[in-house]
């Protein structure tokens, strides 16, 4: 079939890696097409069950595209002490976002801070006085 020497063993990295992340024929097609891909969906088929044989860079750009793929699937990770700061036992986030206002014993922002020119205004300006 005239396979580069390298190629079979490309193939099947490449498919084990589509096989652990899920990645379906027509999802790496078409990322491989927006990549500038040339083959076609049913090419890339016929490549992944070794019945075709593509040049060295249109395998790169299937590499490249399930690879690009595999980097957009969401993935667990343990968490930082400082990642729970402000959560409930139940795992909801209970820390208020910092608006850089005073916040009244609520946790909500002073209607004064606002009205005495304390948190409205942009940093660094000043303003004169009466």
């Amino acid at each position: 079939m005239g396979f580069d020497p390298n190629e079979p063993e490309q193939r099947r990295r490449l498919r084990a890696a589509m096989k652990s992340a899920d990645i379906s024929i027509s999802a790496l097609w078409l990322k491989y097409f927006s990549l500038s891909g040339d083959a076609g969906e049913y090419e890339v088929e016929a490549y992944l069950q070794g019945l075709l044989s593509l040049p060295a860079i249109q395998r790169d750009l299937l590499a490249l595209a399930a690879n690009e793929l595999i980097d957009d699937l969401p993935r667990p990770h343990a968490p930082y002490s400082d990642d729970l700061t402000g959560q409930s036992q139940d795992g909801s986030n209970t820390s208020q976002p910092d608006t850089g206002q005073p916040d009244d014993e609520d946790g909500r922002p002073c209607p004064e801070a606002e009205r005495d020119g304390e948190g409205g205004g942009e940093q660094g300006t000043m303003t004169s006085g009466p």
